[in-house]
């Protein structure tokens, strides 16, 4: 049962967890399966907030953090309009690919087979040496290696409309983790010999295979002959949703931004992004895709950079309460860091984190209809064995900017499975739904 807690922390009713799922739903659900990123939620938690909240065909639904699109192919599915931000130019594409499902079944049919046979008869005089980065060749056989190159070339040279070329790109994406010689967890490769995978998949079948699995779903989708409904998916800043939906037009914003938890989305694509010749160097990465994320994690920290972004200035002038209690967190994360080894700036991601979701809480206002929620899934953390409740704050800032209400619903604990690490804090998580109310 999740246990849901008032702006007061007094506990109200309970409803199964069950009904929200978590994000492996999407790992066996058409079209949500077509990318494996398990920085989300399942779509069954959206679909659930879509009916707990009353919303009806015609309805609208925003997502600030729109990730791979979740959000809005649970909205479709029910008829209710969407408008998903996305500032991480990789992920935005798989968003959109997803979201495009109008395809002519005969011609999607027709090129997959084409592309195969191409690259069947490429593979086996192409030469792979130089295309890509040096990661690129430490994941893959030889043999893979002159498959991807032959898939890559045959999709990108064959003459077709951009949407059903970025059908192929995906499935041809979604192929790579499962081709590798390397460690493909997520988020990072491995490629080393202690995590070397000892059972080897081919490249070209297994496209085949993605790529007949994913026009299964289109034609399962089309079939349903569901009703319109419209869905933008605009690659952009959360920090400026206003910017992209308009006034009162948005019925419930559901949600699930970073975790304070110093995990590197920029870098969690980079094989994909690598591959495809959209970056080659970590410099790039930050460049392109990092430098323009909200604050999450130290390898966004840029001292020289970040002067003065440790006094919260934004939060000092909506609540000196809140800010206090920042303070202090700040402050504690800048002492330990002083006497740790890795000397983590988590005091600076931290203070930039909170600055930018005040932003996001701002942006959204204005958006939301009368009464409106504003649903994130979140979770709290403790850098260094220092606390920060991140629902909490989160929860009090949007009260001190307008909203009325805020409510917590804790989902599961969190952390168990690293109690091992002598190196890992003592302190019990939690993952929690976080309502705010218009």
């Amino acid at each position: 049962m999740i246990q849901h807690l008032d702006i007061n922390g007094t506990p109200q009713s309970q409803v199964p967890e069950s009904d929200y799922g978590n994000f492996r739903d999407s790992l066996k659900a058409p079209v949500h399966r077509w990318f494996t990123y398990p920085a989300g939620y399942s779509y069954r938690f959206v679909e659930a907030k879509i009916r707990e909240h009353g919303l009806k065909a015609g309805s609208t639904i925003g997502d600030p953090f729109l990730g791979t699109g979740t959000t809005s192919l649970a909205a479709r599915m029910l008829a209710v309009h969407s408008v998903g931000v996305e500032a991480h130019s990789f992920v935005h594409w798989v968003a959109k690919t997803k979201l495009y499902l109008n395809h002519n079944l005969e011609e999607l049919s027709e090129s997959v087979y084409s592309v195969v046979a191409r690259a069947k008869d490429q593979s086996k005089i192409i030469d792979p040496a130089s295309i890509w980065p040096a990661l690129i060749y430490k994941c893959f056989d030889n043999e893979n290696l002159a498959s991807l190159a032959a898939l890559r070339e045959a999709i990108l040279e064959r003459d077709i409309t951009p949407e059903l070329q970025d059908f192929l790109k995906l499935a041809l994406t979604s192929t790579l983790r499962v081709v590798t010689t390397a460690g493909a967890g997520w988020p990072y490769i491995a490629p080393n010999k202690y995590h070397e995978r000892k059972v080897l998949r081919r490249a070209v079948p297994e496209f085949e295979a993605r790529c007949l699995l994913m026009l299964a779903d289109v034609q399962q989708i089309q079939s349903l002959d569901l009703p319109y409904s419209s869905h933008e998916v605009v690659f952009g800043d959360a920090r400026h949703f206003d910017e992209y939906a308009g006034s009162e037009s948005i019925d419930l914003v559901v949600t699930s931004p970073p975790y304070l938890n110093n995990y590197d989305y920029a870098d969690r694509t980079r094989l994909e992004t690598y591959f495809w010749g959209q970056h080659a160097t970590w410099a790039e990465i930050t460049r392109e895709i990092r430098d323009h994320l909200i604050m999450s994690t130290t390898t966004q920290v840029a001292m020289a950079s970040m002067s003065g972004i440790k006094d919260c200035s934004g939060i000092a002038q909506v609540d000196s309460k809140i800010h206090a209690e920042l303070t202090d967190i700040i402050l504690r994360l800048a002492d330990r860091r002083s006497v740790k080894n890795g000397k983590k700036t988590y005091d600076y991601v931290v203070a930039g984190y909170f600055e930018d979701m005040l932003q996001v809480l701002k942006s959204t206002l204005p958006t939301l209809r009368p009464q409106g929620s504003f649903i994130l899934v979140v979770g709290d953390s403790a850098p260094y064995g220092v606390h920060i409740p991140t629902e909490e704050l989160l929860g009090k800032l949007a009260v001190s900017i307008g909203y009325s209400s805020y409510r917590t619903d804790v989902i599961r604990s969190r952390g168990g499975k690293w109690g091992h690490n002598p190196q890992r804090h003592a302190v019990p998580l939690k993952e929690s739904i976080l309502t705010i109310t218009k």
